[in-house]
């Protein structure tokens, strides 16, 4: 590899087939027990495992389920609404 230069291999950013492999059958997977519709479900029972979730996601937000991230609620909401819709 010439220094400071790429040279060969993937293009940066590009996702390794694995990697869109296992997102794919997420996706499915997801789609199959429901969607939205499903997690919006769950998220009523068990909103601090959604919270959980969230700050997983979002390294940068809180994780703290007493503490949900700023404008989570309104999301939520938000998402419930459009699930009901």
């Amino acid at each position: 590899m010439a220094k400071g230069f790429k040279t060969g291999g993937r293009i940066s950013g590009t996702p390794n087939k694995v990697s869109a492999s296992a997102r794919d059958a997420l996706l499915e997977a997801f789609d199959q027990l429901g969607g939205i519709e499903a997690l919006v479900a769950w998220a009523r029972t068990d909103p601090a495992q959604l919270y959980r979730l969230w700050g997983k996601l979002l390294p940068s937000a809180s994780a703290e389920v007493d503490n949900p991230p700023e404008g989570f609620g309104q999301l939520l909401q938000a998402a419930m609404k459009r699930a009901e819709a």
